[in-house]
């Protein structure tokens, strides 16, 4: 039988910003109160770990949703399954913003924005493979994961300044988190306007292969040895990305810092973030390499580590953050996506995507406890060490044969 025709169509740009809009708004939600959290402890009445759960909710409910997710998505489709996802999020988004002063139902709420998180996110690579050729790929998955990082950037910096005090003193939430929810539910009717499953020909020869079911490509991918080594590298990097994120307020507050400060410290790691996301994965497409950027990545993001865990200088935390963000988030996330989903081939990009992911968030619960128990500073300390351990991972794993092979 002939194989159908190449062509790369344009409307796969439509695709990916609806798609990356859907991601932008998920990450608002998820981490809502992480920059407001000494307000919202005064607004619920709760402790410290209370206010850390509404975002540990996130990563706890990650575990149980991961893999049924993938399963959708491989088994249904993009179109239903980040339609799923979309829908939750217009729907739990709505709700916390009606019911923002009653913790129980913003717990809730946190829950049911919880389950639609992995339909998002598990779905990266899965766009990209369905609608760009293969040197594109990390340049698509790069775009998505900017996405996630604007959306950070906005609750990081935008939430304490909208959050703002009555004639009593007391902190108004309600509106910033029904503005949110009204936002929530536009992003969710775009996903079901816009979103396409794949155009009428597939944009590269390998597409056209036999791919294994989710369960085959998840055996597939524990049996090889790059796969193993990345889930180490995603446990160490995205779950210090995870506790760093959700704890930003603690450790600025150890430092001195106001709100308005802490704010700006946490969104310049974004903001490196997407300037990290615009040059690396593009440049690591167009010298079809992988593990060098991997390898660029861990190395440059340990001098901003450090900086972030001793330094009391605001203008050095600032600089601090942006290193740290600008080759972790934005080298080693959309790098190391791709990266997993061509070496773990013919699993579903779903799957590998999802055990990345999966693997940062029980990381990212461990950490955020053990900053609570142990303090802030004292574990950032073990950062550094683990930073190390992930220099020497990237060293130990294969260049991806599939970029070395790709026709350009």
């Amino acid at each position: 039988m002939a194989k159908p025709e190449i062509k790369v169509y344009s409307y796969r740009w439509v695709v990916l910003l609806v798609f990356a809009v859907i991601n932008a708004i998920m990450q608002m939600q998820w981490l809502t109160f992480a920059p407001i959290a000494r307000e919202a402890r005064l607004v619920y009445n709760v402790s410290a770990l209370q206010i850390d759960f509404l975002s540990m909710i996130f990563m706890g409910v990650f575990l149980v949703v991961c893999i049924p997710a993938s399963y959708v998505i491989d088994t249904y489709g993009i179109r239903k399954g980040v339609g799923l996802g979309a829908l939750l999020v217009g729907v739990f988004g709505l709700l916390k913003g009606i019911y923002a002063l009653d913790y129980t139902l913003v717990v809730v709420s946190q829950i049911g924005l919880a389950v639609a998180q992995p339909f998002i996110l598990n779905a990266t690579t899965r766009v990209a493979v369905n609608w760009f050729p293969i040197n594109e790929r990390a340049t698509a998955v790069g775009i998505a994961i900017l996405s996630q990082f604007l959306g950070i950037i906005v609750v990081m910096i935008a939430t304490p300044l909208l959050v703002t005090q009555n004639a009593e003193g007391l902190y108004q939430i309600q509106g910033v988190f029904m503005l949110y929810g009204i936002i929530s539910v536009f992003a969710a009717l775009l996903v079901v306007a816009f979103l396409r499953e794949r155009p009428p020909t597939p944009p590269g020869i390998q597409d056209q292969d036999e791919r294994f079911r989710v369960f085959e490509g998840l055996a597939h991918i524990l049996r090889k040895r790059d796969m193993i080594l990345m889930l180490i590298l995603f446990f160490i990097g995205l779950g210090m990305f995870n506790a760093v994120s959700t704890c930003i307020d603690q450790i600025c507050q150890e430092k001195g810092l106001t709100i308005e400060q802490t704010g700006l410290v946490g969104g310049m790691m974004l903001i490196a973030g997407i300037v990290g996301a615009i040059i690396l994965p593009p440049l690591s497409d167009k010298f079809r390499k992988r593990k060098s950027f991997l390898i660029l990545g861990m190395i440059g993001m340990t001098p901003g580590l450090i900086g972030l865990t001793f330094a009391v200088s605001y203008p050095i935390l600032l600089v601090a953050s942006f290193v740290l963000g600008f080759f972790l988030l934005g080298a080693c996330a959309p790098v190391g996506f791709q990266y997993c989903a061509e070496v773990s081939y013919p699993a579903p990009e779903s799957t590998s995507q999802g055990l990345m992911l999966l693997v940062g968030q029980i990381s990212g619960i461990i950490f955020i406890v053990g900053m609570n128990m142990v303090g802030m500073l004292p574990f950032m300390v073990l950062y550094i060490a683990l930073a190390a351990v992930t220099i020497v991972i990237t060293f130990l794993i294969k260049e991806s044969p599939m970029i070395l092979s790709a026709e350009v």
